[in-house]
């Protein structure tokens, strides 16, 4: 079906066509519409254009009036004070626009992007034979919302896990592990995350302690980095079972967030070795880097340290070694040149702000970005604690991400299990929506703020029935889907001959906004304002639900059927809003 164009759009270009006819030398001029208070819509771009043209604003506007095509979209429009022009919809456009969008299925009437490109997005990085930790969570669920919705707007999307995979730690692992060589054997049978990341905890406590006590063993397992790095087959081998012991925790703890990552997607440090000496050999002879004290750098006239002195991005180690930044920069060069990207998003902490804005003016001067192929930093703040402060245990250590999901799935659980008696629920039900429910509190208490921002982690608020939580746009939506258990014959239908009351027009109005509002959130990569949508809509609906009866007291025929339709769309629209912020939207709560 092709997509529907919105009440906005409608409104918009009536307008823009008036305002032309009424002021010809101004071209294309934008009405500047947005929803009102006082009316449906206000157009405030009069006042501007009036100014520009030495005219008065409120004769201007009487001229757009009276050229403004109205009666099927527009019912009134009026000039208000020096210039406004207040707008408001008839009642048929705006059920006919919903029925357009319901007759569309889970697209609701929202178009594919018309010039779609190919993102690369780099989230979820986790660190080989480490814990994820609390503040591994807000990548992996930005990342995650940030995904499901460039792929909905039609986005050709790659995926990037840059897994922490390299580096001089491996080798004292590995010089454990060959001399220990039974140590992450699995006795019969799969293995649990929780099984694996215990191995690896163990196997790294038990290296450190000889790494630290054997002077020999410390020299054997440096000597061990570098048979790493020059691939040496035995010591690729025994780093590969680390690789794949980390896999089978990281997959778990994914699995537990309701997250898809994909085998083929997961591409660490390792998997630019081969490019690194290229990435600088390339910014050495076009002059991007300069050797400095024996280290390949690149310096900039607006990075400075406390000194004064310039600080540098080094690509390259004075004893040989390479950094961070040689690592970020080749994959950059593999996702421009080999994935044909035109977008490059990271997911990353903002206080890795400084070291990417100096990677990607590093690729710019080589020419890896430009203007036609971008990189941006979606960086996140801080998950808090109640007390305001970066969030650790009661002994002062990092949280454990695994406990942290478990305890949100455990409080989450209860509060199921408190009404559970009343919707019937069973046992497994119960377990089922409590996992969905309690996993959806902790990835919306997320997505809701914006992701710079710092938030704090309060569960109790989280799990809450009330206010903007994830679960209470999961019961509203488990609330519309029960109504139709109690409908009987009526179905939902729409009957644009009808008069709407106020919050049906309300619910109506927001209804219609569900495409701008993601054509917004994927251009700003901003999931807080899909949230916002959401919250707002299931808040319109309990005030329909409120005011109109769709069941009970029964209303005429065409009305239940018109206020089920609005029930049915609304519910619609909550289920695929939430799911594009992977969230799970029960049927029965």
């Amino acid at each position: 079906m092709a997509s529907v164009t919105s009440l906005t759009a409608s409104v918009h270009q009536r307008l823009a066509d008036a305002l032309s006819a009424a002021l010809p030398e101004a071209g294309a001029a934008d009405p500047l519409l947005r929803r009102s208070d006082r009316a449906d819509f206000q157009a405030n771009g009069i006042l501007a254009l009036a100014k520009k043209a030495k005219a008065n604003p409120r004769e201007l506007a009487t001229q757009v009036v009276s050229r403004v095509e109205s009666g099927d979209v527009i019912k009134d429009i009026e000039v208000s004070g020096p210039g406004f022009l207040n707008i408001t919809i008839t009642d048929r456009a705006i059920v006919e626009t919903l029925a357009e969008r319901y007759a569309d299925g889970a697209r609701l009437g929202v178009p594919l992007a018309e010039h779609p490109g190919t993102t690369v997005i780099d989230y979820a990085q986790p660190n080989v034979a480490k814990e994820m930790h609390v503040g591994h969570l807000r990548s992996a669920v930005i990342g995650d919302a940030v995904v499901q919705i460039l792929e909905f707007t039609g986005e050709s999307v790659v995926r990037r896990h840059h897994i922490g995979d390299w580096g001089t730690q491996f080798g004292m692992l590995i010089q454990y592990l060959i001399e220990h060589p039974h140590e992450l054997d699995h006795k019969g049978g799969e293995v649990s995350g929780e099984e694996a990341m215990s191995n690896l905890n163990r196997l790294y406590k038990a290296a450190r302690t000889v790494f630290d006590s054997d002077e020999e063993f410390k020299t054997r397992a440096r000597l061990r980095v570098v048979d790493l790095q020059a691939g040496e087959p035995e010591t690729l081998a025994m780093w590969q079972r680390f690789v794949d012991e980390s896999k089978i925790y990281f997959y778990s703890v994914f699995d537990k967030l309701d997250m898809e990552i994909r085998d083929a997607d997961v591409v660490g440090e390792s998997g630019y070795n081969d490019m690194l000496d290229e990435t600088c050999r390339i910014l050495e002879e076009s002059g991007v880097a300069v050797r400095s004290d024996g280290a390949l750098c690149v310096f900039f006239d607006d990075v400075k340290g406390p000194d004064g002195n310039p600080v540098p991005l080094i690509v390259k180690k004075s004893d040989g070694g390479y950094g961070y930044a040689a690592t970020d920069l080749s994959a950059i060069r593999d996702r421009v040149v080999n994935l044909k990207a035109d977008s490059l998003i990271y997911v990353v902490d903002a206080r890795q702000s400084l070291h990417f804005k100096m990677v990607f003016e590093t690729a710019r001067r080589a020419g890896w970005l430009n203007d036609d192929v971008k990189a941006h930093q979606l960086a996140f703040g801080t998950v808090l604690g109640k007390d305001g402060k970066p969030f650790k245990t009661r002994e002062g250590e990092t949280v454990r991400l695994v406990d942290l999901l478990d305890e949100a799935i455990d409080r989450a659980t209860t509060v199921v299990r408190e009404k559970a008696e009343k919707v019937g629920l069973s046992e497994r039900e119960i377990e089922e929506n409590g996992r969905y429910v309690g996993i959806g509190a902790v990835k919306y208490a997320d997505l809701s703020t914006s992701a710079v921002r710092d938030y704090k982690f309060d569960l109790d608020q989280m799990v809450s029935l009330n206010g903007d939580t994830s679960v209470y746009l999961q019961y509203a939506y488990a609330r519309i889907r029960s109504i139709f258990g109690k409908a009987g014959e009526r179905t939902p239908l729409a009957h644009p001959e009808l008069e709407l009351a106020p919050a049906e027009r309300a619910l109506g109005l927001h209804l219609d906004r569900f495409g701008e509002t993601l054509d917004e959130v994927a251009a700003e990569y901003a999931p807080h304002k899909l949230a916002a949508y959401l919250y707002q809509l299931a808040s319109l609906y309990t005030t329909f639900y409120d005011q109109c009866p769709v069941i009970k007291p029964a209303p005429a025929q065409e009305v239940a059927e018109n206020r089920l339709f609005l029930c049915d769309l609304t519910a619609r629209t909550l289920h695929q809003g939430m799911s594009l912020l992977g969230i799970r939207t029960p049927e029965r709560l």
